[in-house]
């Protein structure tokens, strides 16, 4: 933390300070207000490129970025990134849409996260129509605990999941398998 000399009254004040507590002159809007970014280039009526954080001056909401490629604190658009986004291909701290990488994964497809929900789907845990995670439930589900239709794990060992699953592990589904 460094002080400063406050550009209204003169006090000195952190660099980290969000108003001067002596006269309330604004220190930080920026970070506040954020950034906004919006290309002109446009398909199907969104912006190539949408980037948006912070608050919108004028409403005092916070932004989201809307767009074929939306980068932001929330995020809309065929490609979406942000803390939550929503998109054909969703990655960030919560995610929906057809393939979604996140914490929070909702994949209509493919959802990849620490939990993750969807057709299939990877994951601490994972649940899906096959599921693969420590935690599977699913109609094929593999994992450390498996739970659903047809489950491989180290809790049980369905045949018809040991013959799904080998198709797309070969040999390595013997590492599911319980030895004697």
């Amino acid at each position: 933390m460094t002080l400063l000399a406050c550009p209204e009254c003169d006090h000195e004040i952190s660099d980290q300070a969000l108003a001067c507590p002596h006269c309330g002159k604004p220190m930080r809007m920026g970070d506040l207000l954020g950034y906004e970014y919006r290309s002109e280039a446009q398909l199907f009526g969104l912006p190539l490129v949408h980037i948006a954080t912070g608050l919108d001056p004028f409403t005092g909401r916070r932004r989201v970025a809307r767009g074929i490629i939306a980068i932001g604190d929330m995020a809309v658009g065929g490609f979406a990134l942000g803390g939550c986004a929503v998109g054909v291909i969703a990655l960030g701290g919560v995610g929906v849409g057809l393939f979604s990488l996140a914490g929070l994964a909702v994949g209509v497809l493919l959802a990849v996260g620490g939990l993750a929900l969807g057709g299939i789907a990877l994951g601490g845990l994972a649940i899906g129509g096959i599921a693969l995670g420590g935690g599977a439930f699913g109609y094929y589900a593999l994992g450390g605990g498996a739970f659903g239709a047809h489950p491989l794990g180290g809790n049980v060992q369905d045949p018809q999941a040991v013959e799904f699953f080998r198709q797309w592990l070969g040999n390595q589904i013997n590492h599911f398998l319980h030895r004697p």
